[in-house]
């Protein structure tokens, strides 16, 4: 089981992040031979991606299902997401899709990409463990200047001036 940390936390916003959101949808749950291989891709680059830190990945949180996966992965720079994306290991998985479900509905996959500028993002955890930007960075304890959503972005606004 994860260490819980008990208490009221938040990370710091300082640096830009990307937001990077991807996953698959079953569409035909008997076409097994056209969805397996699509889903059976994503392990080895998120192990590629925990493995070389230099890719600019910094962590992720999935939440699978029987028939969408849901994953919110952060990355430090849109120019790291890319360049990824145009790397072997995904490149090659994304050739293989293609293939694999051209004019054929049975799976689906989807991603949308957030850009989001430094200051423009707050997070509160609650007797969690790492989770989602807490696994990315460090965890704070909240303060009185940082007890509110509120107070937190308006914190990083007056930063910034």
């Amino acid at each position: 089981m994860k260490q819980v940390n008990v208490g009221r936390f938040t990370t710091g916003n300082e640096n830009d992040l990307v937001v990077f959101v991807i996953g698959m949808r079953i569409n035909q749950w008997w076409a097994i031979h056209k969805w397996l291989p699509v889903l059976l891709a994503m392990p080895p680059m998120i192990k590629e991606l925990y493995t070389n830190k230099q890719l600019g990945f910094h962590s992720l949180e999935s939440f699978p299902s029987f028939r969408t996966t849901f994953m919110i992965q952060y990355w430090r720079t849109s120019e790291d997401l890319l360049a990824y994306a145009r790397g072997n290991l995904h490149l090659t998985a994304w050739k293989k899709f293609n293939q694999l479900t051209r004019n054929n509905p049975s799976v689906g996959v989807y991603h949308e990409t957030y850009l989001v500028p430094k200051g423009q993002y707050e997070s509160v955890y609650v007797n969690m463990p790492l989770f989602g930007l807490s696994r990315v960075k460090q965890p704070i304890a909240l303060t009185p200047e940082t007890t509110s959503a509120d107070k937190r972005l308006k914190g990083t606004e007056k930063a910034a001036r």
